[in-house]
């Protein structure tokens, strides 16, 4: 058991020290920032994990009041934030200057169910020492902490259930995703989520087959005897392990490995180019595309029945705009239209952002500004003294 609770313990120093490499790095590569942080944060997890496994182990947490105390309040297996984490990770590598925005904050509500049982004790702790202090109470506390402790024991044992629960869904949500949009980049980022995803599926499996004995009550007690968390924990640092060099090495591999020759720009037939602005032009104007907030290049261009590489080059050769300019202009026009109506000052401004299609109040303002060289309060502003309202 000695070698297992050192391998424990050297993966989650291992994840402590990849997850900060990780978190500070992202501070010179700002458009991989979200990224970054995101595999920094299942890492972080991963090895706060480890760690509360190996000090369960040890005499200073089993055998000292301190130790005691720290166990019981202190959190280090947080395991509902992991499946949201893995899902937004991979998101993040197939939708460049992906943000973490306030609509996802929902996704980790759950952890109250790591978090309830410190909460608890902590609370019952606060009100004996002070009811001791304030010689409230004249009674033994000792049954009373004997039955909070077969209450946690129960507890632990039945919150894995939603924690395997949760990360089975966000897996499912992060495969589904996966193989609905081509995740964007260079040959190695397009394996690299597929990759991310099996490891984790494999561990979820794992993590199945471990939970079914363990959530039975007599044969739980036995597996623990005999086998403790090793066969769950030993693939968890194996994970950390993995995610810690390949994750290092991806997001460090521009830093390492030379720069790639610039291929010289394709060239469409002018023949092709006509019918392709035609169609870009009739989704837009007439199809009214630019109002789906979901809207991408690979749909655009599926709608307009061409490759998303074609759609590209004729957007940034013939018509002199990426994709996302070209798209919030539509948007922004509409905008300008719309703000100065007496019918939509009942709306705010983020209504009719998010009317015209932006996702985002920033990004709609940062493209509002781009566009017009004014914020949308200057705009409406100065609309309104030529109009004569002021």
């Amino acid at each position: 058991m000695l070698l297992l609770k050192t391998i424990v313990l050297l993966g989650a120093l291992q994840g402590f020290i990849v997850s900060i490499l990780l978190w500070s790095s992202a501070r010179r590569r700002p458009e991989e920032r979200t990224t970054r942080r995101l595999l920094a944060a299942i890492i972080l997890f991963c090895a706060l994990a480890c760690l509360g496994l190996y000090l369960d182990e040890t005499a200073w947490e089993n055998e000292t009041t301190i130790g005691s105390l720290f166990n019981a309040v202190v959190p280090l297996i947080i395991i509902m934030p992991i499946g949201p984490l893995i899902y937004l990770y991979v998101r993040s590598l197939g939708e460049p200057g992906f943000r973490l925005e306030r609509r996802y904050r929902p996704h980790f509500y759950p952890i109250v169910v790591d978090l309830f049982q410190h909460f608890f004790i902590g609370c019952f702790i606060a009100v004996a020492f002070i009811g001791s202090w304030l010689k409230l109470f004249h009674h033994n506390f000792g049954p009373a902490m004997r039955g909070l402790g077969v209450f946690l024991d129960d507890y632990n044992q039945y919150a894995d259930i939603p924690r395997w629960i949760s990360l089975t869904v966000y897996l499912v949500l992060a495969t589904r995703y996966l193989r609905r949009q081509k995740v964007l980049g260079s040959a190695e980022w397009q394996r690299w989520p597929s990759i991310f995803l099996r490891v984790f599926w494999i561990f979820d499996v794992i993590w199945l087959i471990f939970l079914i004995p363990y959530e039975l009550p007599r044969v739980g007690d036995m597996l623990l005897d005999k086998v403790d968390w090793y066969p769950l924990y030993l693939p968890l640092v194996a994970i950390i392990y993995f995610l810690g060099i390949k994750g290092y090495f991806i997001t460090y591999r521009s830093e390492t490995l030379p720069e790639p020759k610039k291929l010289l720009p394709l060239v469409l037939p002018a023949e092709k180019v006509g019918p392709v602005i035609n169609a870009l032009r009739q989704s837009m104007e007439a199809d009214g595309l630019w109002l789906n907030p979901e809207l991408n290049l690979t749909l655009l261009a599926k709608h307009c029945g061409v490759a998303p590489k074609t759609l590209s080059i004729v957007l940034n050769q013939h018509l002199g705009s990426s994709f996302t300019d070209y798209v919030n202009h539509y948007r922004i026009d509409a905008v300008k239209e719309r703000i100065v109506r007496p019918e939509s000052r009942q709306l705010t401004i983020a209504g009719l952002a998010y009317e015209c299609g932006f996702n985002s109040l920033p990004t709609f303002q940062r493209a509002f500004k781009a566009i017009t060289g004014m914020s949308p309060k200057e705009y409406l502003y100065r609309n309104m003294i030529n109009s004569g309202f002021e």
